[in-house]
């Protein structure tokens, strides 16, 4: 049996163990860094090549083996990098769908940072497809792309933890982040990393839906932030869901069935155009009515050497099937994504991607992208834009913070933030299954009835049911292998994820975007906010007003708060 030992109170490091690595016991790793990087996918590579150009040294811990797990390795996306002079008109046409809550001035830097980021993925060795002599810099292929960042990271001395999924940060007596514990898969051990700044770049929450490059994103980072102080932002928008071909409800990507037709069992079109336009909620009322297929009848032969080459994977599953896209009806569904492809996250409060919590930064997925989106999704071009460019900027900030706690940083008095899933609230209480508290999380914000189509009752309703899920998750957590470790936590974190989307929804009366109210069905040009929300066993959300139409994290106004226990 594994004894999951974290630091004590009062722990200190010597300087010995200051320098590269320490193992204390077979059951335990000490590792130091100035920047501690929480993370796997394109931010967290980035956020780790920012931090260690600023010279600092730099730890990069992956649930996975960096450069293989996550969703922008198992296919490839498109990047939002237009040239500067489509700069106006993708920056007008974002603002535009984040109807009013998205922010003018982060869409444009997000835009210049990643146009000006990309020849540097080159210089690593990245080779973009070439036309009439240029780059095109627009979509990059997955694997390849990862392959490169992660040569690049060990070219320049970050030390890579694969296989190491953290569980907890660390913070000091000032409530600043102090590091971060975790445990090592293949080694069957627990680490500690001691730092003086950390990122979260872990990703969102998919809820184990098992859409591709996903199951490693179970909101492990929002929750860490939480209970070390952070809040989250931008919740409501929690709940993106994807087309899929039902036999192999993996794959969800999108674009292909912008051509297709859509039928039911017995073969009647179903259309769902509105003046011209497919209605984005077509499709979610059709499958509640029973099941739908589509055809890619609408394809050109001009629009399919297009498609195929650049979504190739949304093929395999045909093509392993024996089945012709184009001339074959195949059976769709639609697979949630969370706030993957979603938006809510972890609220950032400066242009460095800071949180609330002093030495703690956010990137990628696992931060609210609202600036960027409102509460629509980014998923694709922009969420890879906002990946590259808030990666730099957090893995920068961090380095800052840490350099400017001085050469004593690791001495400090740590205490370990953790709770839900790693320690019990109660001595007495019998284990909790893993397994168990997933499938129950699952039956709440699988349904698209209960998920898509909020109403207040339906989310009283579940909100109900994850609080006793939530109990639950208070009691003892198995922890004889490290792999138990990791699942008890996974379970709480995607309780807490599921409280937080849905209570944040349930205090948003109103449809917008993403978030859809059956009860509140128009948008109300009166809730111009974000709502920030947080807490552990007491929910709480807040109002964060938007000034004006550029306002800047810095300008919003803190109004209403509610609660409930």
């Amino acid at each position: 049996m594994i004894n999951f030992e974290f630091p004590k109170e009062g722990a200190t490091i010597n300087k010995e163990e200051k320098e590269l690595l320490t193992v204390d016991s077979e059951t335990e790793l000490q590792l130091t860094a100035d920047v501690l990087v929480i993370g796997g996918g394109p931010a967290a590579a980035w956020a780790a090549s920012a931090a260690a150009a600023q010279g600092v040294k730099v730890i990069i811990a992956d649930k996975g083996f960096l450069g293989t797990s996550g969703a922008a390795a198992a296919s490839g996306n498109g990047i939002m990098a237009p040239s500067p002079e489509d700069w106006e008109k993708v920056v007008s046409e974002r603002y535009r769908i984040g109807k009013n809550l998205a922010n003018l001035r982060w869409i444009e830097r997000v835009i210049e940072k990643t146009w000006l980021s990309l020849p540097l993925v080159e210089d690593w060795g990245y080779r973009f497809p070439n036309e009439n002599g240029q780059s095109v810099r627009q979509s990059y292929y997955g694997p390849e792309y990862m392959r490169v960042l992660r040569k690049h990271l060990l070219r320049v001395g970050v030390q890579i933890l694969d296989q190491s999924p953290a569980l907890e940060l660390l913070l000091a007596d000032d409530g600043s982040v102090a590091g971060a514990t975790g445990v090592q898969r293949q080694n069957h051990r627990t680490y500690t990393v001691r730092a003086g700044a950390v990122v979260l770049a872990n990703g969102g929450c998919a809820f184990l839906s098992k859409v591709l490059g996903c199951n490693t994103n179970t909101g492990d980072g929002l929750l860490m932030a939480v209970e070390a102080g952070g809040e989250l932002s931008s919740m409501e928008a929690s709940n993106h869901y994807a087309i899929s071909t039902a036999f192999n409800a993996t794959v969800t990507r999108g674009v292909p069935f912008g051509w297709a037709s859509y039928t039911d069992e017995a073969g009647n079109d179903l259309g769902g155009y509105i003046n011209g336009r497919r209605d984005p909620a077509f499709l979610p009322n059709a499958l509640l009515k029973g099941p739908v297929y589509a055809r890619l009848d609408r394809a050109t032969p001009e629009v399919k050497a297009v498609i195929e080459k650049s979504h190739f994977i949304a093929f395999l599953p045909y093509k392993k099937a024996g089945i012709d896209p184009y001339t074959e009806r195949v059976p769709v569904t639609l697979v949630l994504e969370g706030t993957v492809r979603g938006t809510g996250g972890i609220r950032i409060i400066n242009d460095s991607c800071g949180t609330k919590v002093p030495g703690l930064y956010a990137a990628g997925d696992a931060a609210s992208r609202e600036f960027l989106a409102g509460l629509a999704s980014g998923g694709g071009g922009p969420n890879a834009a906002w990946a590259i460019s808030t990666g730099q900027w957090a893995g920068e900030g961090a380095a800052t913070f840490a350099k400017s706690l001085g050469a004593h940083a690791h001495e400090r008095v740590v205490r370990p933030a953790g709770q839900a899933g790693i320690r019990s609230q109660s001595p007495t209480a019998e284990t909790f299954d893993n397994e168990v508290i997933v499938r129950g999380v699952q039956a709440e914000v699988f349904p698209l009835e209960k998920n898509y189509l909020r109403s207040e009752q339906k989310l009283l309703d579940s909100l109900a049911k994850l609080e006793t899920l939530w109990q639950q998750v208070q009691g003892n957590p198995k922890q004889d292998t490290v792999r138990d470790i990791e699942f008890s936590r996974r379970a709480a974190a995607l309780v807490a994820v599921a409280r937080w989307g849905y209570f944040s929804a349930l205090h948003r009366t109103e449809t917008r975007s993403e978030h859809i109210r059956v009860d509140y069905r128009e948008t109300d040009p009166n809730q111009r906010y974000y709502q920030a929300t947080g807490g552990l066993d007491k929910l709480w959300v807040r109002r964060d007003w938007i000034k004006d139409a550029t306002a800047t994290p810095s300008v919003l106004t803190t109004q209403t708060t509610a609660s409930v226990s």
